[in-house]
């Protein structure tokens, strides 16, 4: 990430606030302003490194004065003990900074690695391993280029990317006495060329319906592994094919061998469990 957007510098200032950061009364007390100090994040557990950069701005805000260094890259792959950056400066400037950091950093490793598991699980097939808008408000921007550096790709960032026909828009047009596939050529109709239509499908009634209509993208949604085979048989190549719903570790590689060309899933980014980093001092001898 060379260059944080106005977005996350924005999300940067929110976490700050929410922390008083300049409000600090147990550094601003007992830690003397002239007290120098090197701090290192480094990691605790294996996995893969998200988020330097975001850490490494959080401290230059709070004190512009000190110096910051990437020590690796996002992307990179951490073992226990591993230095991801340096920090140099004035010990209560890192202090103050210390949680919003590695809040940011932890949050994006965990996805990062948590996606490299998926990657790594489907390997050799030809479905890519994709995230949903399921991100923390606020979020989205970090979220998806943790799942990117954890080696997958991203959905839609938002619902302006794509149109995406889920049950609830076609039981509302349902209402109106318009079936699933009347739905995906009303969408081909009226769509910009620049967009891509893609369908959720919960049977394969739907699916054939999907077909028939031309649909360019159909999602298979919580479908059993066997029923997806069958789907995948049945649109014979017509049509991209993305899995989504209740898809595990457990059971990505079964949905990847299905032949399905994406597969979707959620936990990457709305239950990530944080890697864990800590940030250790280190003082020059007196």
């Amino acid at each position: 990430m060379s260059q944080l957007p106005p977005e996350v510098h924005h999300l940067i200032e929110l976490a700050l606030s929410e922390d008083q950061t300049f409000s600090d009364p147990t550094t601003g007390l007992l830690v003397p302003p002239e007290l120098q100090a090197t701090g290192l994040i480094r990691a605790k557990a294996h996995g893969v490194l998200a988020g330097v950069a975001v850490a490494l701005e959080v401290f230059r805000r709070v004190d512009p004065e000190l110096e910051t260094r990437a020590l690796l890259a996002d992307g990179d792959k951490l073992v226990p003990g591993a230095a991801a950056a340096r920090i140099y400066g004035s010990a209560g400037s890192i202090l103050r900074g210390e949680r919003i950091a590695l809040n940011f950093v932890q949050r994006m490793s965990g996805i990062a690695t948590e996606t490299a598991r998926y990657v790594q699980a489907v390997q050799g097939c030809r479905a890519r391993i994709v995230d949903t808008r399921k991100t923390v408000p606020g979020h989205r921007f970090l979220d998806k280029y943790a799942v990117r550096m954890g080696g997958g790709h991203n959905h839609r960032m938002n619902l302006a990317d794509g149109i995406l026909i889920k049950d609830n828009h076609i039981a509302a047009l349902a209402s109106q006495e318009l079936g699933l596939g009347g739905v995906v050529r009303l969408a081909l109709e009226k769509a910009p060329h620049t967009i891509k239509v893609e369908v959720e499908a919960e049977t394969l009634e739907q699916v054939q319906e999907a077909v028939d209509a031309g649909a360019p993208v159909i999602m298979l949604d919580n479908m059993a592994v066997e029923q997806m085979r069958r789907a995948v048989r049945l649109i014979n190549g017509r049509a991209v094919v993305e899995a989504s719903g209740g898809i595990t570790l457990d059971t990505v590689r079964a949905v990847a061998e299905t032949g399905v060309d994406i597969i979707s899933i959620g936990g990457l980014t709305h239950s990530p469990k944080a890697l864990d980093l800590s940030l250790d001092l280190e003082f020059a001898a007196a």
